[in-house]
């Protein structure tokens, strides 16, 4: 059965998309813990991080730095976070979140409510910070 990140991939459920390559997507998180919190999935169904090959896990995490430099320049923060949970979705992801402190990063804190249109406004913030 397909991931729900496999059926945005496929066009199947829409997203707010900020980027995507060949192997790649990134889009925002419609759950968010902060303005900007952007997930990057591999376009390859794998549930863990760690059984991705080396060199495809490599080009993700480059992937994600160029997206965490791109939501910095749009989302005033100190910093991007990046976490690995690995239990919610069975598809492998990284999350990339603006931070101004350490419990920005708590997974148990209240979720955002975003509108439409202040989800499409992020993304197009962060997608028009890309090279």
């Amino acid at each position: 059965m397909s991931s729900i990140f496999t059926k945005i991939i496929k066009g199947e459920i829409p997203c707010y998309k900020i980027a995507e390559t060949e192997k790649f997507i990134a889009f925002l998180d419609i759950q968010p813990l902060k303005m900007g919190h952007t997930l990057i999935v591999p376009k390859t169904e794998t549930d863990y991080i760690f059984d991705i090959s080396d060199s495809d896990l490599a080009e993700m995490i480059v992937f994600s730095k160029t997206i965490a430099n791109a939501i910095k320049m749009a989302i005033p923060c100190k910093r991007i976070g990046v976490a690995v949970l690995g239990l919610e979705v069975p598809h492998a992801h990284i999350h990339l979140l603006p931070l101004e402190s350490e419990a920005d990063l708590r997974f148990s804190n209240p979720r955002l409510k975003l509108t439409n249109e202040q989800y499409q406004d992020i993304a197009n913030k962060i997608s028009s910070n890309l090279d």
